[in-house]
């Protein structure tokens, strides 16, 4: 069973998330913001994450960052989901390594099938 990592500062969007993830047969890892999902990744491996953009602490771009600087997570796909549809945020987000990016509010089904052409 796959491993997802879920960072996102509202309760409403993780609890959202998580559920539409574990319905789809995955074992997911909540963080509530980029901070929190950076000491859950020391922890444990992964095989995709799945972060907001704008949260307190540390954003899902300087989290794309840290992750991407970590040999462990090196081709780890992450994508980044989020309210954030400017194509100078999607560069960022490009820039720091992130693997996609998908728009709030998502479509449970979309988000399974992108999930499932990035994840190994």
């Amino acid at each position: 069973m796959h491993s997802i990592l879920a960072v996102d500062d509202s309760a409403s969007m993780r609890q959202m998330v998580s559920f539409t993830l574990k319905n789809a047969g995955f074992n997911v890892v909540e963080a509530v913001d980029g901070q929190d999902a950076w000491e859950k990744s020391s922890q444990r491996d992964f095989d995709l994450v799945l972060t907001d953009q704008n949260m307190p602490r540390m954003d899902g771009i300087s989290l794309t960052k840290k992750l991407r600087d970590n040999p462990k997570f090196k081709t780890t796909p992450i994508l980044i989901l989020t309210t954030e549809s400017s194509d100078q945020m999607k560069q960022a987000g490009r820039a720091a390594g992130a693997t996609g990016w998908l728009v709030k509010p998502f479509d449970p089904a979309k988000l399974i099938e992108v999930i499932g052409k990035v994840i190994r």
